[in-house]
Formats: structure tokens, C-alpha cells, sequence
């Protein structure tokens, strides 16, 4: 038998575990369907090109709402009980996954709807991004920090290896069948996060309550000045940004290699085994030296593999540069977010959480949105290639402008 972790010696980081593996797996397999629906319904009257941009702007639908409401978000996370918060998004969560099965129902599908539902699905993801993000820390020692965020980490991973695998497959079958078990996660995690808000635990941030223009603005700042945060976070935005390939899979999957749903599940579970097999090697062993070039390096590798993902059209090819690219996003997602809730004072974590989930989900939704508008332009292998260099040459641009990020050496928690 093998000893049980030292994180997992603090229920309430386990039941937070829990229950943020169960919804990340939800969303995945929520969002999974919905891109695939959407493409599915579009391709019933659409070109290939016109069905990748429909794909596109599910993405641009969930990052308005994050955009608009990131700050204020992050404001509200180190103002009010952290676990109250990810309750009212689970529950909210819930209610979308209930609107996709009653719309999938229909005769023909409304695009329109789809993305409506999609929107109140950011919103919920605008708050529980930085409220559980600070969460975290505040439900172990600092010494083992580092643990308990590559454990954080491989939940998300772990998540992303089952939610679109599972949800792959149920579309084969129906999309309907993919939220309604996302619906059934959800309501296991509302049920964490009760759970959690009956343990005596203080999930307040501790610092003086003051105007929430003023509370904004003192995060902006304080990130501002720490180039270190900046550099790291900016870097993952536009990167990702222009590197992301996963909006674009139901695209080569359905007409480019030829592999149907359960092979549009399959690549799209891809890279979280890539990233989840990495991460499980960062939670025993977490990266403690040479940080900021461990982080350059695996964005150019990133860029790497999504470049030669892009002309493939072998399977077994496609599929390996999909577990390097998700390997290589691990590491820098390890280095980001130890940055982000190490370094960052604990007062400041939710608004700082806060601006690293924009930036996040300005990667990945709005990413998706710039891979449908470059698909429709320049094609979908097209678009790959170019988001693909585009990584490389950021890489070498941020390692330039952000000098303190190329040379940062050691995670280490500051001294409260």
C-alpha cells in the first residue's frame, strides 16, 4: 500500500479535491457536447469553414461573461466565504446542464439557444475560478503548498482525461446523455461543497474590508508590480491563444482524419493524459529550481507539437503530438499557478486568481473564437500551423520583455 498523501490528511482539501475533479470532469464533458453539437448542427446547412467559426464562437460566448465579471469576481472572493461561492456556481452549473438536456430534446437544436446557455455558463465560471483558486491554500499548511497544488493540478488533469473522453462517447450516442451526466456531477459536487461549509474552516481572506473599486485596484496594482505573476500569466495567454488546437478537433476529427465522436473523444482526452501523467510526476516531485525557464521551455515545445499536430494525418501521430502538447501546458500551468497562489499574498489571492482566470480563459474561449476566425480565413489546418509558430515566437518575445520570468529560479511561500 502506498502512504496517503500528506495533503489528504486535511479533509477539507480532500472534499475540495473532490469535489473540483467531479466538476471540471462535468464541465469538460459539458463542453465537449456542446462544441460538438453545435458543429454537427451547423454542418447540416454549413461549410466546413462556416461550422468551424459556429465551433469558434461558443468560445467567444463564455469568455464575454468572464471578461465583463472577472474583477468583480475576484473582489467578491476575498470579501465573502470562498466555499459559499463555489456552492452558488455549482448550483448554477446545474441549472445549464438542465437547459442543455431540455434543449437537445427539440426536433433540430437552436444554435442560438446553445449559446445563450453557454453564456450563463461562463458566468458561473467567472466566480468559481478565483474563489476555489484561493480556497485552496487556505485548507493546508504553507510548507506543503507546493503538494497541494500540483494535487490541485492533477485534478484538473485528471478531469480533463475523463470529461472529454466520456463525453466523446456519449455523443456518439446523443449529446442529451452527455449533460445529463454532467447534471449527476454536478450535484455530487453541491453536495462537497455543503459538506464543506458545515466544517469549522475560515474561507475568508484575511484583510480589512474596504470599497470594492478601491479593493480592484489595489490587485491591478499589486500585479502590475510583480513582473514574475505578470509575465508568467501573460505568457499562457497568448500562447494558448494562438496555440489552441482543442476547438478545432470536432473539425478533424469529423472531416480531416475521419474518426467520427468516439474518436473526437479520444483526441480530445489527448492532452490531459499528456498533462495528467506529468502532473501526477509534479505532485510527488514538484519543480523547486530554474521555474521561469522550466516554463519557456515547455511553451516553445507546445508550439512544437501543435505545429506538427496540424499537418498530420496519421492517427497515432495526432494523438502523440496531442499528449506532448498537453504534457507541455502542464508544466507551465505547475509554474503559473504556484506563482499565483504561492507568491501572492493570501488578501490578495482572489483578485489576483481573478486576472490569471481572464488571462486563462482568454487562452482557451476566446482562443477558440480566434481558431474559428482563422479556420474560416486560412482553413483548419491552416489556422493550427499558425497558432502553433505564433507560440514559438511569443516564447521568444516574453523571454526577452520579462527577464525576471527567465530567471526565476525557486517556488517558495513568502513568510506571513
Amino acid at each position: 500500500m502506498f502512504p496517503r498523501p500528506q495533503v489528504f490528511h486535511h479533509r477539507g482539501f480532500t472534499l475540495f479535491w473532490v469535489g473540483k475533479l467531479l466538476t471540471i470532469m462535468a464541465t469538460l464533458t459539458q463542453s465537449v457536447a456542446i462544441g460538438w453539437q453545435v458543429y454537427s448542427v451547423a454542418r447540416l446547412t454549413e461549410s466546413i469553414e462556416q461550422s468551424s467559426f459556429y465551433v469558434g464562437m461558443v468560445g467567444l460566448v463564455q469568455f464575454l461573461p468572464l471578461f465583463v465579471l472577472a474583477l468583480p469576481a475576484g473582489e467578491s472572493a476575498d470579501r465573502y466565504d470562498r466555499r459559499k461561492i463555489l456552492l452558488v456556481c455549482s448550483c448554477l452549473q446545474l441549472c445549464t446542464s438542465i437547459a442543455l438536456v431540455m434543449e437537445s430534446l427539440q426536433t433540430k437544436p437552436s444554435i442560438s439557444t446553445l449559446f445563450i446557455i453557454a453564456g450563463f455558463f461562463g458566468v458561473s465560471r467567472a466566480f468559481s475560478g478565483p474563489a476555489g483558486s484561493a480556497l485552496a491554500p487556505m485548507l493546508v499548511p504553507k510548507e506543503i503548498l507546493p503538494n497541494a497544488v500540483a494535487w490541485n493540478t492533477l485534478s484538473v488533469q485528471g478531469g480533463m482525461v475523463l470529461g472529454p473522453w466520456v463525453g466523446g462517447a456519449l455523443c456518439a450516442i446523443a449529446p442529451v446523455w452527455a449533460y445529463v451526466f454532467s447534471g449527476s456531477l454536478y450535484i455530487i459536487a453541491i453536495i462537497t461543497c455543503i459538506v464543506l461549509l458545515m466544517m469549522n474552516i475560515n474561507a475568508r481572506a484575511a484583510h480589512k474590508s474596504g470599497k470594492r473599486l478601491n479593493m480592484i485596484k489595489e490587485g491591478l496594482e499589486y500585479l502590475w508590480t510583480s513582473k514574475i505573476v505578470l509575465g508568467a500569466i501573460s505568457l499562457d495567454l497568448f500562447a494558448v491563444f494562438l496555440g489552441g488546437v482543442t476547438a478545432l478537433l470536432p473539425v478533424y476529427a469529423r472531416d480531416i482524419l475521419n474518426i467520427g465522436a468516439d474518436g473526437f473523444g479520444l483526441l480530445r482526452a489527448c492532452p490531459a493524459i499528456g498533462g495528467g501523467i506529468v502532473t501526477l510526476i509534479l505532485s510527488v516531485k514538484p519543480i523547486r529550481r530554474y521555474a521561469g525557464p522550466w516554463m519557456l521551455l515547455s511553451v516553445v515545445l507546445y508550439g512544437i507539437a501543435t505545429t506538427i499536430f496540424a499537418v498530420s494525418q496519421v492517427l497515432v501521430v495526432s494523438m502523440a503530438m496531442l499528449v506532448i502538447l498537453g504534457a507541455s501546458d502542464s508544466i507551465s500551468v505547475f509554474v503559473r499557478q504556484s506563482l499565483v497562489q504561492i507568491v501572492t499574498p493570501d488578501h490578495m489571492r482572489g483578485r489576483v486568481s481573478a486576472v490569471s482566470g481572464l488571462f486563462i480563459s482568454a487562452s482557451n474561449e476566446l482562443g477558440e473564437f480566434e481558431s474559428g476566425v482563422a479556420a474560416r480565413l486560412m482553413g483548419p489546418v491552416g489556422a493550427v500551423i499558425f497558432g502553433g509558430l505564433g507560440s514559438i515566437a511569443i516564447t521568444a518575445l516574453w523571454a526577452k520583455i520579462f527577464p525576471a520570468l527567465r530567471k526565476a529560479d525557486r517556488l517558495v511561500a513568502p513568510e506571513m
